[in-house]
């Protein structure tokens, strides 16, 4: 048995290692062909995460001992903001990339340091790009944020329910990675007494990129960015005093940061399934989650799935043009298959 252990790992281990790789290859490939795709319909050069600079309001980037650092210029103030983000948006270690520095460290002795990339972007504001993109679905659920009001796309989605009318409790609930503000409202929402819904309201957000919410293609997704559009959303609901956060999985990370930033604010704090992943001493913390969550292994099922949606950004929205701006004709197929259920 264990025999059978070691060579079924060791075929894993091969066969991951030429599927991984070709998919190396064909990220870079697609990387390509959506940029050309993007500027013929579109008429910009459209950014992309593995590229150094997914932002026009990214100053300068680089990498250091402690992760990866971004400059970023805000549009609306015109100051310089260091972003920490993740490592694995902008320097992935891609098997190849990973072998070339292993032959350079060996037969030159230096290691391969990521260089800083400095840009001076214009302060003119930039004009708001159409919505929806070619590649991106057109629904009124997908797309309602940006045909609002110009308060509608600067926050969050929100959907309220509970005592409206003053309640001094309000219970803030944040969901995690991909989900929505459903998570709660068709779920736990409903199982609410009569007592409970008289004596609070409850605030169930879509974060940034997700649900009804903004998906900015400027954005990185970072805690600051998740955290302003969190508080400027329930403050625009009256969430200014005491609060309770209920949240779960990624959604725990942002309400400790929320918790920390509001410590007088903040009465209890409830964590579903919050993440954790410790990195032994010396490993960088975020690529030792992504190797723990995706391993860039073909099996199990599972790890194969997370690899490809976490590695590769282009193979990933080739994906998602399939299937997630299709999701209406989707819709009706399983409807159409399972009657109307």
């Amino acid at each position: 048995m264990k025999l059978l252990t070691i060579a079924g790992n060791a075929i894993n281990t091969a066969v991951s290692v030429i599927v991984f790789s070709f998919l190396d290859l064909l990220d870079a490939f697609l990387c390509i062909i959506y940029k050309l795709v993007d500027f013929a319909v579109d008429w910009e050069w459209k950014s992309c995460y593995c590229s150094f600079s997914s932002s026009g309001n990214i100053v300068a980037t680089g990498c250091s001992s402690n992760g990866s650092n971004v400059l970023l210029l805000c549009a609306s103030t015109n100051r310089l903001h260091l972003e920490s983000i993740s490592g694995t948006l902008h320097f992935r270690p891609y098997l190849l990339s990973e072998f070339a520095a292993f032959i350079s460290q060996k037969y030159t002795g230096r290691h391969h340091r990521t260089p800083a990339i400095l840009e001076i972007p214009s302060l003119k504001p930039k004009p708001r790009a159409a919505v929806p993109r070619w590649s991106d679905c057109d629904c009124r659920t997908c797309n309602q944020w940006s045909t609002g009001r110009e308060s509608e796309s600067r926050s969050l989605y929100v959907h309220t329910e509970g005592n409206l009318e003053g309640t001094e409790e309000d219970v803030v609930f944040i969901h995690g990675f991909i989900s929505s503000s459903s998570f709660w409202t068709e779920t736990v929402f409903g199982e609410f007494s009569e007592a409970a819904r008289s004596r609070y309201r409850f605030l169930a957000v879509d974060l940034l990129g997700f649900g009804r919410s903004p998906k900015p293609e400027e954005s990185l997704y970072t805690i600051r960015e998740h955290l302003e559009m969190i508080e400027r959303s329930i403050n625009q609901h009256g969430v200014r005093r005491r609060f309770h956060i209920v949240a779960h999985s990624l959604g725990s990370v942002l309400a400790l940061a929320l918790a920390a930033s509001h410590p007088d604010s903040v009465l209890s704090l409830t964590l579903l399934a919050p993440p954790y992943f410790p990195a032994r001493e010396g490993e960088e913390g975020e690529l030792a989650v992504m190797r723990r969550v995706a391993p860039r292994k073909v099996w199990p099922p599972m790890a194969f799935a997370a690899s490809m949606a976490c590695w590769y950004e282009h193979v990933s929205r080739t994906i998602c043009l399939l299937i997630c701006r299709q999701h209406r004709l989707w819709d009706f197929i399983f409807r159409l298959l399972t009657l109307n259920r």
